[in-house]
């Protein structure tokens, strides 16, 4: 019997590593000849650096860069050297995590430190970097980034504008002579997993960032600027951002990727499949055990266990779902295509329980399943 492990994480109780070692344990407690597979996913938010750094078998690199307000800080990146390929989270330099509520302020934040991990990537030989850009304290249309990597944002006098949100309406040019070549023999995947335009009501700014720091007046400003800007690449890019999915994603960090690093967005939980070559390690699987901490509507809407059932589906493989909750009915259950579902706080006395003690309970469900398979022998 061939049994594929692929969960996401449960927030703040169970990376996805854990689920997978806890529950391949118990089947072959049970099943000691069973053939099984571990794929843990991840949907491109906390957590994915640990399950890339797990299929590129790559090392964690430590350097020195600038956080979202310019000052230095110590960040890092995952880099497979066999591979020449680096997985960087902007977030790691220019995230939301690295600021104190007070210091919030989306005008002035930069992405320079994202560039600034790009550019060390590059250094080390890179040719494909995968980079995701959830959880940013920035509005800057990726100005920062970009200015790391060489490109120059140029005013009316031929000046150089700092990069931040607050300056975007003031960029008049783009001087690319001094960019890094490196760039552009650099295959760059982006992680993107929003679809909002760059700006307007479902903007970067009007959306996000508010969430930054930005008050309603800083916010027509960062739109404005953003809007102006994007005339500006309109005109010597010639790509409109509006018609481009996710150009609003992390500031506007969606787009800046796709003009300045030629970068392709993708979910994140489609690259993580990817990486780990998913569609072909499943093939002639009896059933994939997959979860996350919730199971409700949202799932529908590209979480991991969607992706996983897109798959599944096509291979006639029946799924089985361990979940922290389940917020769905079971007619909704058989219409996603799922076989077996079991729910971790039905097993627990109270929330406490079910987050204080989810591996043991994760042991018990695994359990009950494996009993479930047994009597369809």
């Amino acid at each position: 019997m061939k049994i594929v492990i692929a969960p996401d994480k449960f927030k703040n109780s169970l990376t996805s590593l854990e689920f997978c070692d806890i529950v391949e344990k118990q089947i072959k407690k049970e099943i000691p000849n069973a053939n099984i597979i571990k794929l843990p996913l991840a949907d491109g938010g906390d957590g994915t650096i640990d399950i890339v750094k797990y299929y590129l078998n790559g090392k964690t690199i430590k350097t020195t860069v600038s956080n979202p307000l310019f000052s230095a800080i110590e960040a890092s990146y995952i880099y497979a050297s066999k591979n020449e390929t680096a997985f960087i989270e902007m977030a790691e330099a220019s995230g939301l995590k690295l600021l104190k509520p007070e210091q919030l302020d989306c005008k002035i934040t930069t992405t320079f430190g994202t560039g600034e991990l790009i550019l060390d990537a590059l250094n080390k030989g890179a040719k494909k970097i995968i980079l995701g850009i959830g959880g940013s304290a920035t509005n800057d249309c990726g100005i920062g980034m970009a200015t790391a990597l060489g490109y120059r944002f140029l005013d009316k006098k031929f000046k150089t504008v700092n990069p931040i949100g607050k300056n975007l309406s003031s960029i008049k040019s783009i001087d690319i002579s001094q960019v890094n070549p490196k760039i552009f023999q650099t295959e760059f995947q982006i992680a993107c997993d929003v679809t909002n335009p760059l700006y307007g009501k479902k903007g970067a700014s009007y959306v996000y960032a508010a969430q930054k720091g930005a008050n309603k007046q800083d916010i027509l400003l960062l739109d404005k600027g953003l809007k102006d800007f994007s005339r500006l690449i309109s005109l010597i890019f010639k790509i409109d951002p509006q018609t481009i999915p996710g150009s609003g994603a992390a500031g506007g960090m969606g787009i800046a990727s796709k003009i300045f690093l030629n970068g392709n967005l993708e979910s994140g939980n489609k690259l993580i499949k990817k990486l780990s070559n998913f569609d072909n390690q499943i093939l002639n699987a009896d059933w994939i055990i997959t979860g996350e901490g919730k199971l409700d509507n949202q799932t529908l809407a590209g979480k991991t266990i969607q992706g996983v059932l897109d798959v599944s589906t096509q291979n006639n493989i029946k799924v089985a779902v361990f979940c922290g909750a389940i917020d769905i009915n079971d007619k909704q259950l058989n219409t996603m295509g799922i076989n077996y579902a079991s729910q971790i706080i039905t097993e627990s006395k109270n929330l406490d329980d079910a987050m204080q003690n989810t591996r043991i309970h994760l042991k018990a469900i695994t359990k009950k399943f494996i009993s479930h398979i047994k009597q369809l022998a």
